[in-house]
Formats: C-alpha cells, structure tokens, sequence
C-alpha cells in the first residue's frame, strides 16, 4: 500500500511505502510519485520518504525505485528524507540511492518531526560551529 501527499507551500512530496509492494502496485506508486512532484515543477523540491513498515522489495520493484529517484534528481529534487526502521530495507535502499546518485542529497531520520525540519530548513548553522 502507498499513500502520496504534496505540501505545496514547502515544495514537499511526501509519501508512504507500507509492506510488500508488488511490481503492477509499484509501478501505479511510480507514476502518481512523478504527477506529485511534476506538479511542483520550477522549485527546490523536496521529498518526504516514510519506510519504516516498507519490506524489501523485488529486483524488478528497487529498479523502479531507483529510476524514479533519477527523475525526481532531473525534476529538482534537492533534499531527500527517508524514514527507516528495518536494517534490511536500509542496506537496500543504499544501494540504490548510490546508484542513482541521490546518495549525494539524502539523509535518514527515526521520526517525522526531524526529517520535516530538515527538508524545510536545511543545515542550519548553529553559531556553535563556527570558529575565530
């Protein structure tokens, strides 16, 4: 089961990967997930990615994944959050977030509050960092 939902005031596409997804949902899952950040088409783009009851998915599936990361690096894409609990799902989604170079944008985080912060604001220096 997936759910997708644009927040159109902070240019972020969020969605939900539950469970087993199989290839014919998957490929639903990819086109609506390309309409959703389409629709936000001319802005820094950010992208909302809620895992954690996501289960490794089929060779046929990660390559879906990993193309649709692309469009969305080709589409403006410029921050990826993705929440994970599973260890499993983690390596898998490692490889193909390397391979479609989305490595490069993207961090993980346990809780939605976090990760929101993050696609919103970015890395906000602290003052704390910076030195003489």
């Amino acid at each position: 089961m997936f759910r997708i939902g644009v927040d159109v005031e902070h240019s972020i596409v969020e969605f939900v990967l539950e469970g087993y997804i199989r290839v014919q949902e998957m490929e639903v899952f990819v086109s609506e997930l390309e309409a959703a950040t389409d629709s936000l088409a001319g802005r820094d783009i950010k992208i909302k990615a809620d895992l954690r009851t996501f289960r490794p998915a089929s060779p046929e599936a990660t390559n879906m994944i990993r193309r649709v990361q692309e469009y969305g690096l080709r589409s403006g894409v410029v921050r990826v959050a993705e929440l994970v609990e599973s260890e499993i799902v983690a390596l898998q989604l490692n490889r193909v977030a390397e391979n479609s170079h989305t490595d490069k944008i993207l961090r993980r985080f346990w809780e939605d509050a976090p990760a929101r912060h993050w696609l919103i604001h970015g890395d906000v220096e602290d003052g704390a960092a910076s030195g003489p």
